[in-house]
Parts: C-alpha cells; sequence; structure tokens
C-alpha cells in the first residue's frame, strides 16, 4: 500500500528509542517505505518487503527491499532475526508467528493497526483485517510489552491497537531490563 505521506507513524517515532543502535529493522508490508526511510534516517540498515514493485522502487532509496505476495507466498525471512519489526496497518492473522519469530532476542517489535470498531468508521471494515479487542496482548505473550493501547484516534478517524514489546534477551535476571517509556 502507498502512503501519502512520507511521515512515520507517531506511534513508531515515539516508540523508536527502544531498538538498539544499529540495530537492523524490517518493514513488514512496507509500501512505499516510510518506515524504512526513518530508520535510514536513523543509522539503521533496513529491509522491507511487500508484493506491490511500484512500491518497493520508492522504498529502494532507504534499504534493501525483498518482492513477496506473503499471504500467499512462503515468508522470505525463515531464518532471519531483526533488531526490530515494524508493522503498520496490515493485518494476516496465518502471518503473525513468522512475524513474532523475526524478533531476534533483545528485538523490537513495533505493530500499530486497525481494531474492531472501524467498521463504523470506514475502510478496512471486514473483521479478517480488524483486531478484536486484547487480540494484540494475547498475539504477544511471549514478549515484554512495554506500550499497549487500543482505542480510537481522529483526524483521520479509526480505532486502532498498537503495541511496543520487546523479546527478553541474554540479560542476567538479577539485572532487570529497562525499556524506558521516554525516550530522553
Amino acid at each position: 500500500m502507498n502512503h501519502v505521506s512520507l511521515a512515520p507513524s507517531p506511534w513508531i517515532e515515539r516508540w523508536w528509542h527502544l531498538l538498539a543502535p544499529g540495530a537492523t529493522v524490517l518493514d513488514v508490508a512496507c509500501g512505499s517505505g516510510r518506515h524504512m526511510r526513518f530508520a535510514a534516517e536513523r543509522g539503521h540498515a533496513a529491509t522491507g518487503v511487500d508484493r506491490s514493485q511500484e512500491a518497493l522502487d520508492a522504498a529502494a532509496l532507504y534499504g534493501q527491499t525483498v518482492p513477496a505476495d506473503i499471504e500467499n507466498g512462503p515468508w522470505p525471512f525463515p531464518a532471519q532475526a531483526f533488531g526490530g519489526v515494524i508493522v503498520t496497518n496490515y493485518l494476516w492473522r496465518p502471518l503473525l508467528p513468522a512475524i513474532l519469530a523475526a524478533v531476534a532476542p533483545g528485538g523490537v517489535l513495533l505493530y500499530e493497526t486497525f481494531a474492531a470498531g472501524n467498521e463504523t468508521v470506514g475502510k478496512p471494515s471486514r473483521p479478517d483485517f480488524l483486531l478484536q479487542p486484547g487480540e494484540l496482548l494475547t498475539t504477544c505473550a511471549g514478549l515484554r510489552v512495554v506500550a499497549y493501547e487500543d482505542g480510537f484516534l481522529q483526524e483521520p478517524d479509526r480505532f486502532v491497537q498498537r503495541i511496543a514489546a520487546v523479546r527478553p534477551g541474554t540479560r542476567s535476571p538479577a539485572e532487570p531490563p529497562r525499556h524506558r517509556l521516554n525516550p530522553r
């Protein structure tokens, strides 16, 4: 899906500080690469996957691109893990286990997409493309959830769920992870 603007999602901007410096980033259903651009501007090597070659041609300015129909074909990263996995405005439930598996130990999942209720304000409106209440929390049960929201946003009106979650790393249990709630 092409994005009208290359501005990153405010959710992605807000929680980006959780990524380790220089971490590799995977942008799932990257469209024209707005989050790949955001990653590249911050010194991260970004990889984007999308089925639209036109979108990937634009995204290629910001990193590696992989053309793939991830809903009907194989997951193109079966043995790869990334320090950051970004997903916005995209939901294909059969792919969720692969997306989670792509988050490296100590890596971050930043996910934001449409939720139930969106059918009252616009598209997507099919239940297949709308997260149910608490669904992202359940899906991310093996990760440490740092932030989660489920609600209504305006301009444009939409219902969303979004999560910032970290895969536990190799840190000593005596030293709890310090996932800062603000970037400063």
